[in-house]
């Protein structure tokens, strides 16, 4: 996967020499907007026609009427001119209004697309973005693709037409005078490609570093109390001030670019204009030309004023659009690693006896060493099987295999015979009840929170999943199991997520639990009542653990000891306390709070 920084040379090569590739590969969210598109640039060319036909009624009313005194066909041509304006202006809010509409229906597809693409793909990949690169992504990228998709690329097309139309009109009214406006267009040409590729690069450059800085902005959020502890303030307003800067002197640099090609535009137009003018005045007086015509000339010429102006702007909107759309295809080329496979299936919670084997299990992660080795364990239907083992051995890795938030790399893991690769990930995860030590709570409701496994959970349901995990305390919020809780619910303490995101974890009816040490936040009273509770419910459901104290082993049946990756013992408690000292030597690293009271945490 590409790096997330413009430190990364393959990336800034890979959008110099492709510009506009990925901006093209976007072409299939415009399909469903195809006959709005259509209509829109209906309206849009005949918008440019009938302005483009009012100079040519001036000319006839300079020529005509005018000369002669004729105040009838002054008031027709007036009233025809009139017209034209009257059916500009409609036709003009009627592309406006459409543009409008498609744009925004468009970038809310292609948001929600990238968006499912995140939920694919597996947890490794999240671990190397950072959040706030796929932050500016998700939104400022995707704005100033809809910009460019939905009124670059039209003002892109009229400004062609309305040049190519402009110059025909010219040579018909003055040929060497219409031929000279049409020669101005090879400077400007020349001027363009050179803004195009530096513009490019700059522009990369900005969206990257704006990535970085909402980084900066979201880390320093989440970690405001850890930064406060440690009076880190200053060192971490220094280092966004460098990040601001950066920004700064790029969003700079490329105003100053953007700036600079436009005068050099608005000098090779005012340049012509004002040749066209002598000349067109010379050749009035030698009878070369109409001053109607000559008024004609002029008028279209002016109409390519906006033509040029706007080019500078087009370019540059362009060349943000293609860099964005580079940075959203690194998301979207990024290749799920865990899918269904073509012959998945899906169990239903009814078929499950419960029965877990991990067959000859191996797993690394990409680039890495071997994590897990030659993992055979046997779970069986309604065992409590605890995973105990020194800090880094493997044990949350083995966990994360199950509802397969990793991939094995070698050997498979069934559920009553089932390779677990073979059924549909959203079945398997339905099936599995997960919680973690460190949980995860969303910036939703407490209600919200504890039934994101199970919707239709009933309130009755939900209380006895709370009493389970002795998370009552959530009724005693402001507001009850409808309060809001933080973002990450850092609004709670350590020990309140832990129970909330073991309520949710039973709330779901699994038929596989997987507790990663969720008891490790709890004061010595809570955890006692906890387990009590989680004995009944372990009871008549398949469940691993990965335990850290004596107090929390007694839960399971049997307990496997993991050493380096492997299993290298597997027994009772009792008895691997009597056989194993690998395992006291763990178990006596680890000692129970129950016992000797340390290491306590306020809940």
């Amino acid at each position: 996967m590409p790096a997330l920084s413009d430190g990364n040379p393959a990336v800034r090569v890979h959008a110099r020499r492709h510009p506009l590739r990925n901006l093209w590969r976007l072409h299939p969210y415009l399909r469903p907007y195809a006959a709005e598109f259509s209509w829109l640039l209906v309206a849009a060319l005949a918008a440019t026609a009938a302005g483009l036909a009012v100079p040519l009624v001036v000319q006839r009313v300079v020529d005509g009427p005018v000369a002669r005194h004729d105040e009838a066909g002054l008031l027709r041509l007036g009233a025809l001119a009139l017209a034209l304006g009257l059916a500009e202006a409609v036709l003009i809010f009627i592309r406006r209004w459409t543009q409008s509409s498609s744009s925004v229906g468009m970038e809310a597809a292609i948001r929600a697309d990238i968006y499912a693409h995140l939920q694919r793909l597996p947890a490794g990949c999240h671990d190397r973005w950072q959040s706030g690169q796929l932050l500016s992504r998700i939104t400022g990228d995707l704005s100033v693709i809809r910009r460019f998709l939905s009124f670059g690329l039209l003002f892109l097309v009229l400004n062609l037409v309305t040049y190519a139309a402009v110059v025909v009109l010219l040579i018909r009214l003055h040929p060497w005078l219409g031929l000279l406006v049409a020669a101005s267009a090879v400077p400007l040409f020349l001027i363009s490609r050179r803004f195009a590729r530096h513009y490019h690069a700059a522009s990369r450059r900005m969206q990257d570093q704006q990535g970085d800085v909402a980084t900066l902005v979201e880390e320093t959020a989440l970690g405001l109390r850890t930064a406060r502890a440690y009076g880190r303030g200053p060192e971490l307003a220094t280092r966004f001030s460098t990040g601001a800067r950066a920004l700064h002197d790029t969003g700079i640099g490329k105003a100053r670019l953007l700036a600079r090609t436009s005068a050099l535009f608005d000098l090779v137009g005012n340049l012509t204009l004002g040749v066209v003018l002598v000349a067109g005045a010379t050749a009035v007086a030698r009878g070369g030309l109409t001053i109607g015509e000559l008024v004609a000339f002029v008028s279209l010429q002016l109409m390519l004023i906006w033509p040029v102006q706007s080019l500078g702007w087009i370019i540059a909107n362009g060349q943000e659009a293609a860099t964005a759309a580079d940075r959203i295809q690194e998301v979207l080329d990024t290749p799920p690693a865990i899918v269904d496979a073509p012959h998945a299936r899906a169990l239903d919670r009814a078929e499950v006896c419960g029965r877990l084997r991990f067959e000859r299990v191996g797993f690394r992660y990409p680039g890495g060493a071997p994590v897990l080795r030659e993992i055979e364990l046997t779970v069986e239907p309604g065992e409590t099987l605890a995973l105990v083992g020194a800090t880094g051995c493997g044990k949350s890795t083995l966990l994360s295999l199950v509802p397969r938030l990793h991939e094995v790399t070698t050997g498979r893991i069934t559920l009553d015979g089932h390779d677990l690769r073979d059924l549909r990930l959203g079945s398997l995860r339905r099936l599995v009840g997960v919680a973690f030590e460190e949980p995860t709570l969303f910036s939703m409701s407490v209600w919200e929170n504890l039934t994101l496994g199970r919707p239709e959970a009933g309130e009755d349901e939900v209380r006895a999943a709370l009493a389970l995990a002795q998370a009552e305390f959530a009724y005693d919020l402001p507001w009850g199991l409808a309060t809001r809780v933080g973002e990450q619910g850092l609004s709670l303490s350590g020990g309140q997520r832990q129970r909330l995101a073991l309520a949710r974890a039973v709330l779901g009816r699994p038929a596989l639990l997987v507790l990663d040490d969720p008891l490790s936040a709890l004061d010595v009273h809570t955890e006692a009542l906890v387990e009590a509770a989680l004995r009944r419910v372990l009871r008549d459901t398949t469940a691993l653990l990965v335990v850290h104290r004596p107090s929390t082993v007694a839960l399971a049946d049997r307990v496997a000891l993991l050493d380096r990756g492997r299993i290298v013992a597997v027994g009772t408690h009792s008895a691997l306390l009597a056989e194993v000292p690998a395992y006291r030597a763990v178990l006596s690293a680890e000692p129970d709070r129950r016992h000797d009271g340390a290491g306590l945490v306020r809940s």
